[in-house]
């Protein structure tokens, strides 16, 4: 069991930011161990008799295992009590009833929380707090209701977006005082939309760094831990039905086999050629129809080249799912509970299928091995760089290898650079309120 003597200097730098400022956001990398900080913090406060009553928001999948394995691990965290707000209605009113310290809850449940009237909390923790980034949430409107005396964000990903996604979790923690009382007062002092009328850009983003410098602590792995080697490499393969390709691209229709695909916008169409990219398309009645095996082939042959690794694959459609099973018989599929997750680490699991939305945040899977492959991309970042942080954090031995399978000449290509031009972006925002 691990004591305090085994917590870092920034560790502590963290707890006494949490204990001096009170509400309050920690932007901090994966693997710095947001949990224990957090916990210790809320132990001493729970010492000092100024809280009583904490209510943890987070992914479902963390609440249900990372908080409370977290307590026992630490010798001045077991005397900690928790309940877990979890499962049916039934269930969760139950859990409600007990007796604890700490109440966890997943972040869909929120607003349930908010329509039974139990909105007053000594202190609320934020697991992910990017989840409530959008402004016309049901979870962040009924969450901006709730009454507390303290309250405390945690993310790795603050700004998957820009910094326009900001303003929400910002105004949790002063009620409007540093970015304004709306969005759109947020919007109006500093971005400027562009032509399409959907795109702001923000005037000067070092003011806004500025405006919450003094409620905000960030810090960067590489700073404070010594990580392996990231890798990240690029399997290009090409599609065989590129003329087809291009046909749905260009006119928005077209014939595969004997269905005819159709799209009505240029949301639904960049989900087809995803589709199309992986090697499986759905029509209109949600059928699978397979276009070809060339993202598998190339999967099977990365397989082959590392007999000795075991390998973490993420999916992207159910129809990628299907389809990974069907080629590869031994592989597993990350399971609700995560009970898969000892048997990773344990190395008894040769090729582990995840999904890097359910899969991406508060599960530890660097003892399992330190290969990723990405066989379909997705757009959103913070879904990709808390899947990668899987493997890549403290406690990994080796480089890890990120794979990235990907169509030449499609959409693929354009994804993966998105996504390197965002993290650019997330960490123009972090290294700013690191040096400020």
């Amino acid at each position: 069991m691990n004591t305090p003597q085994d917590l870092h200097p920034y560790q502590l730098n963290a707890i006494k930011f949490i204990l001096d400022t009170k509400n309050c956001a920690l932007f901090l990398d994966m693997g710095l161990g947001k949990t224990v900080i957090t916990l210790t913090a809320l132990s001493r406060l729970l010492d000092e008799f100024s809280i009583s009553k904490i209510l943890i928001i987070g992914p479902l999948r963390v609440v249900n295992n990372v908080w409370h394995n977290e307590i026992s691990k630490w010798s001045h965290l077991k005397h900690l009590s928790y309940s877990l707000v979890i499962g049916n209605e039934k269930e969760r009113l139950k859990a409600l009833k007990k007796e604890a310290n700490i109440y966890l809850i997943n972040r869909e449940n929120v607003y349930w929380l908010y329509k039974i009237k139990n909105t007053k909390w000594d202190a609320i923790i934020i697991d992910e707090s990017s989840s409530f980034k959008s402004s016309s949430s049901k979870r962040f409107k009924a969450l901006r209701k709730f009454q507390y005396n303290y309250i405390v964000e945690l993310t790795g990903t603050p700004s998957p977006n820009g910094v326009i996604d900001l303003w929400s979790q910002i105004y949790l923690l002063d009620k409007g005082e540093r970015l304004g009382k709306t969005m759109a007062i947020y919007k109006e002092r500093h971005f400027f939309c562009d032509y399409t009328g959907y795109n702001y850009m923000p005037i000067y983003p070092a003011k806004i760094y500025d405006l919450i410098s003094d409620i905000t602590l960030s810090m960067q792995a590489e700073d404070y831990i010594q990580l392996p080697d990231k890798i990240n490499l690029v399997t290009k393969i090409k599609i065989p039905q590129m003329k087809l390709y291009n046909e749905l691209k260009k006119e928005f229709i077209a014939t595969i086999g004997n269905q005819e695909i159709s799209t009505l916008n240029a949301a639904s169409l960049s989900n087809k050629l995803l589709q199309f990219c992986n090697g499986a398309i759905y029509d209109e009645n949600k059928d699978i129809i397979e276009v070809h095996d060339a993202k598998l082939d190339a999967l099977n042959d990365i397989i082959e080249d590392n007999p000795n690794e075991n390998i973490l694959v993420a999916y992207n459609y159910k129809s990628d799912l299907i389809r990974l099973q069907k080629r590869f018989k031994h592989a597993v599929v990350m399971d609700k509970e995560s009970k898969n997750v000892d048997l990773w680490n344990k190395g008894k699991i040769k090729l582990l299928l995840c999904h890097p939305a359910s899969s991406g945040k508060g599960l530890n899977l660097q003892q399992g091995g330190h290969i990723i492959i990405w066989f379909g991309l997705t757009w959103n970042l913070e879904d990709y760089l808390q899947f990668n942080a899987r493997l890549h954090r403290l406690g990994q031995s080796k480089p890890v290898i990120i794979n990235h399978i990907v169509a030449e000449k499609c959409i693929d290509e354009v994804i993966l650079k998105v996504l390197n031009n965002k993290d650019i972006s997330q960490k123009a925002l972090l290294d700013a309120l690191k040096n400020i």
